[in-house]
């Protein structure tokens, strides 16, 4: 084989050069697949670290973020008993039983061919240079009936995790809402709204997604226009909202009560989805409806109510008669109203029973959702 035993890939580091993080790390001397390989990762805007010789990548196996394996090195790999570890995909040559036994054994998390699965293996490669793994929590906020505040519990929710010093993106699944961006007050802010991502194919670049959201305290927020764009493809919906989970720590989405394929597909991402009622009669039967459809979608579904009640129902009622968990009463917030007119974003009042109810509902979703020492 020519190459060396590590391909000079990047030029040395001089003293004022920022550490690049580590690489994905390629074991194979097929020099086909390694030219595939280097033409995927160029194409992600990555760059690969070869070892030369199976022996090398011992030192490398736990340090780097991704492992590709030739099918030529596998036994050999798998003789050396390396330590079980995430991110090991095995490229195989041909499709039978054996590849797939090489795969078992060397603990790989996919076995890949090239050029069916080049799509897939590029989209991995670009994963990695932007640090992204996708497992941002998503949540879901829906209204049981018009009206319910489910717009404001979403903007409550996204503004308190920012200002706790998460990485937030704020997106509104609902056309017909009137823009989140106006709950927030970013309506004049310029950036990229739904219809400028309703043609979207293949990857987006995460960071580049949330570096073009309009946004304001700390988050971002994909909003819709005022323009006539009603629809948006699941397609579509699926390329932004994958980048956006590797954009962030936590992705909000604000669901439309009668949800259209790209907001079926969204709830499909949600961790829960917190079903928002105010605690009258006829909001628990309007939300009746809606948490009948939204229970087939939704493997998780919690109910936040709102108050005050004038009928005397109680948090723990409306759960109950809707058949759901309850989640949290949040009572009336002072001036909200007069806030929102003002441009003010709930989210900002430290004392309010918004921002500490807020605050409760992501420390429990945290709890629930994010596997400990994540």
């Amino acid at each position: 084989m020519s190459r060396t035993a590590t391909r000079p890939l990047r030029r040395p580091a001089s003293p004022i050069d920022v550490v690049p993080p580590p690489r994905p790390l390629v074991v194979t001397h097929n020099d086909a697949l390694l030219d595939d390989l280097l033409r995927l990762a160029a194409a992600a805007s990555v760059e690969l670290e070869l070892a030369g010789r199976p022996e090398s990548a011992r030192s490398r196996w736990s340090q780097v973020p991704l492992v590709v394996v030739g099918d030529d090195e596998a036994d050999t790999l798998t003789a050396m008993s390396l330590p079980r570890r995430p991110g090991v995909l095995l490229i195989g040559d041909h499709d039978d039983a054996d590849v797939w036994r090489r795969g078992v054994a060397l603990g790989a998390e996919q076995v890949l061919f090239l050029p069916d699965d080049e799509p897939w293996l590029a989209g991995r490669f670009a994963d990695t240079a932007e640090g992204g793994d996708g497992e941002a929590l998503v949540v879901g906020v829906m209204g049981g009936r018009g009206g319910a505040g489910a717009s404001v519990l979403a903007t409550g929710l996204a503004v308190t995790a920012s200002r706790q010093g998460m990485a937030v993106i704020l997106a509104d699944l609902d056309p017909l809402g009137g823009g989140l961006d106006l709950v927030l007050g970013a309506e004049n802010i310029t950036g990229l709204r739904w219809p400028d991502l309703a043609d979207s194919k293949g990857r987006l670049g995460a960071r580049a997604l949330r570096s073009e959201l309009p946004g304001r305290h700390g988050l971002a927020v994909l909003s819709w226009d005022r323009g006539d764009l009603l629809t948006l493809a699941p397609d579509a919906a699926d390329v932004v909202l994958a980048a956006a989970r590797r954009a962030c720590d936590l992705v909000v989405l604000d669901l439309p009560r009668w949800p259209d394929p790209a907001a079926e597909y969204a709830i499909g991402l949600c961790a829960s989805v917190l079903l928002v009622v105010p605690a009258e009669v006829r909001a628990v039967a309007a939300a009746t409806r809606v948490a009948a459809g939204l229970t087939t979608l939704a493997a998780d579904v919690r109910v936040v109510t709102r108050g005050p009640s004038s009928s005397g129902l109680g948090g723990p009622d409306v759960a109950m008669a809707l058949g759901l968990p309850f989640a949290m009463h949040l009572p009336a917030e002072p001036r909200l109203g007069v806030q929102l007119d003002r441009g003010e974003p709930p989210g900002l009042d430290d004392k309010g029973p918004l921002v500490q109810g807020c605050g409760r509902l992501i420390e429990t979703l945290l709890r629930d959702h994010r596997p400990v020492g994540a």
